[in-house]
């Protein structure tokens, strides 16, 4: 029992001793003048995946390879560990500054999707500050304008695009709805129709044309008598928008329905189904 727990302190302090040994090791390096072992360290580090220690090689090397041949490797690996590491906001401004220093370097096209990829991570839920989703927005179609169609990087460009672009529809879309969702339905029609002029393309244009006419409905249905019917009319015509443009849509047969209360209202309702004027 004795021996064996000498053996286990013994090892223990071994393994104690070798990782005080490297970290000394690894503390000269981050040191050291002498660029070619600082180099060869920090791309060991990185094809080890220690990428925080290879980073912060890459960083401290910089300095050396300043002006020389190995500048924009070094610049782009550094970007490219803290990037591997996860750390995406240092990774972007490490490839923003490479961009900058080095547009014409074999590294470039790959930097510049990197950066890419670090704005896309760092855009928020459509419910947030959609902000950051423009710039990364204006971002892709730059990359897209300036790459070739073969390149590596535009199908995850085109599927990043249309993440983004599903979010600032939903965030238009969701805005316009909350009107809705508090009984405000003058301001609600308003609200959806402005999303519908602002981007006629809009994810949610069958959902949006479904509230714009139940907002025309309800309101008309909610005015003082004297209005009612100038207000209905409004309503019969968002109807017949939305079923021109979506007729087979799973809302039909609830606009169906209010449309039947509508010509009843109007005094039209003949029990022809069909009947719409």
């Amino acid at each position: 029992m004795n021996k064996m727990r000498y053996i286990t302190i013994a090892l223990t302090a071994a393994v104690m001793l070798a990782a005080i040994a490297c970290e000394s090791q690894y503390e000269a390096l981050l040191s050291s003048h002498d660029s070619d072992a600082k180099y060869k360290a920090a791309m060991e580090y990185f094809n080890n995946k220690r990428y925080q220690r290879a980073s912060q090689l890459f960083e401290s090397l910089a300095v050396l390879t300043s002006g020389t041949e190995r500048d924009d490797t070094v610049q782009y690996y550094w970007g490219l560990s803290n990037y591997r590491y996860k750390d995406y906001y240092t990774a972007q401004s490490n490839f923003t500054k490479f961009l900058e220093n080095f547009p014409l370097s074999p590294f470039a096209e790959d930097a510049r999707f990197l950066r890419l990829d670090c704005m896309y991570r760092a855009t928020y839920r459509y419910e947030l500050d959609q902000a950051p989703t423009k710039a990364c927005l204006q971002a892709i179609e730059e990359y897209t304008r300036e790459y070739p169609a073969d390149s590596p990087h535009l199908e995850a460009c085109r599927l990043m695009k249309e993440d983004l672009l599903e979010r600032l529809d939903r965030k238009a879309y969701e805005a316009a709805r909350l009107y809705y969702k508090m009984e405000d339905y003058k301001a609600s029609r308003v609200a959806f129709r402005n999303v519908l002029k602002d981007n006629s393309e809009n994810r949610y244009r069958e959902d949006i044309l479904y509230y714009t006419a139940m907002s025309s409905y309800h309101y008309a249905r909610l005015s003082v008598e004297a209005k009612q019917k100038e207000r209905y009319l409004v309503f019969m015509d968002d109807y017949l928008n939305f079923i021109g443009e979506y007729p087979e849509s799973h809302y039909r047969s609830e606009l169906d329905t209010v449309h039947k209360r509508v010509l009843k209202a109007l005094g039209r309702y003949t029990g022809d189904e069909s009947t719409e004027q």
